[in-house]
């Protein structure tokens, strides 16, 4: 496609590329990309003529180009009645051949579009152009006379109207009826004919999809034809879908199983920490209720991760909407001991689901070691959990105002149940780093690093 440099209303000389399509089942005359190069009326007179005279213009004698013989064909580009843009085809002649019945059946069609196209009936301005209604190569293509009769079907053609029960030829047949016939439901059965009536009557539709009686899924897609305002009939494209189709419902069905699956895994997840909750209050040893209540807290941190599982599609987790709800619960259980707050800062974003249950365990030991460890009964706190996210790596960080660590201490060599779960998730899990350090104000702070690199 050519444009004049100077608008269309110019009388200048250059013209300017600005699109280009190689062909894909023969050699292309243009094996360089012409896209943003210039040319001058000189160069290439019928870019000129086309828009002067505002209709096709063809060489008489190929030219030569890059070694190879060309000719050249150029086609105006109007809206309303102004010529905007030129489109040049261009025949590669280095191979001569006898055109198959198919080849001379597209030739004839893509001759009266270009017809249409210099008239400014194509394409049409209604209905509004749908960005996924592109015709592919591999589309079947059936050519329809005035009546309806079909005098040309292409194999994908056939045997995408063989998948939905037709067995025969479809030369001959009028279209609309026979469509009607095989489709299954009614409504979409009425509204395909209906369309390829209307493309008869000069009317352009858009994409439909319907389902064939057995089960078979085609999109049609139906253009007029009316080359300087002339019935010549009507092109309607179709594709086999039904295998797309039935892996589209094979995935919605898996999704939706994993969904459940989740929302079940929550389910039994919060039962067992009611019973666990029971059983705690049947117990008179302290030591005893405290691990119950932390096993209650670890049982109910995991559940979070499925519940929120279960409501997505792409089995990925939201780790701020998770720890917002994981934060409140366990500054719940530390109030009647201190009075220590959780504020959070930066975002966690979007990760996997393999990360999001380890993740999350590790950051509420860490929280609740921060509660149990760092202040005493009655002390008033802030625990700060701080997050930063690049390409590769998630850095969180876990500070408090508190005691500090004690003399000695080495995360390697710690007998704490939580620290040591901790550790375990963060090698094995995480594949993560973690250290924990005395801030030189005081206080303790625990430095997480998850890799991010390689992840889905």
């Amino acid at each position: 496609m050519w444009v004049p440099l100077d608008g269309p209303d110019s009388s200048g000389e250059n013209f300017l590329c600005v699109a280009q399509a190689r062909p894909t089942t023969a050699p292309t005359a243009h094996p360089e990309d012409v896209v943003g190069s210039e040319v001058t009326s000189d160069e290439h007179p019928q870019l000129r003529r086309a828009m002067d005279e505002s209709r096709i213009c063809r060489e008489e004698d190929p030219r030569w180009h890059l070694g190879v013989p060309v000719r050249r064909e150029t086609i105006p580009v109007r809206l309303g009645a102004q010529v905007i843009a030129v489109l040049s085809r261009s025949t590669n002649l280095a191979v001569p051949r006898v055109p198959s019945p198919l080849e001379i059946s597209y030739l004839g069609s893509a001759a009266d579009l270009c017809q249409m196209i210099a008239d400014g009936t194509f394409p049409a301005p209604e209905p509004s152009p749908d960005v996924h209604t592109s015709p592919r190569v591999g589309d079947g293509l059936i050519r329809l006379d005035p009546s309806g009769a079909v005098v040309f079907a292409s194999p994908n053609a056939l045997s995408a109207y063989h998948r939905m029960g037709h067995a025969s030829d479809l030369v001959g047949v009028h279209l609309a009826p026979l469509t009607r016939s095989l489709i299954g439901d009614p409504f979409d059965a009425t509204e395909v004919a209906q369309r390829i009536r209307q493309a008869l009557d000069g009317q352009p539709s858009m994409r439909m999809e319907a389902e064939s009686r057995r089960g078979a899924a085609v999109l049609f897609r139906s253009l007029p034809l009316r080359p300087r305002g002339q019935a010549a009939g009507a092109i309607v494209l179709c594709r086999d879908v039904t295998e797309v189709r039935r892996r589209d419902r094979a995935l919605m069905s898996k999704d939706a199983t994993i969904r459940e699956i989740h929302h079940r895994v929550k389910n039994n997840l919060q039962t067992v920490a009611a019973l666990l909750r029971l059983q705690s209050r049947r117990l008179s040893n302290p030591e005893a209720k405290e691990a119950l209540a932390e096993s209650v807290r670890r049982v109910t941190s995991i559940a979070l991760v499925h519940e929120t599982l279960s409501m997505s599609v792409d089995e990925r987790v939201d780790l701020d909407d998770v720890v917002d709800k994981v934060i409140p619960m366990m500054s719940d259980v530390a109030v009647t001991e201190t009075q220590v707050s959780v504020r959070r800062e930066g975002g966690f974003g979007i990760v996997p689901a393999e990360i999001a249950t380890p993740l999350v365990m590790v950051l509420t030991e860490l929280v609740q070691n921060a509660f149990e460890h760092a202040y005493a009964p009655g002390q008033r706190g802030e625990v700060v959990v701080h997050s930063e996210r690049s390409a590769k790596w998630l850095d969180v960080s876990i500070t408090d105002d508190g005691k500090g660590l004690p003399p000695g201490f080495s995360l390697e060599r710690t007998d704490r149940l939580g620290l040591q779960i901790v550790r375990t998730l963060v090698d094995s899990e995480l594949r993560g780093s973690l250290s924990l350090r005395r801030r030189p104000r005081g206080g303790t702070e625990a430095v997480l690093r998850v890799p991010l690199r390689g992840r889905r």
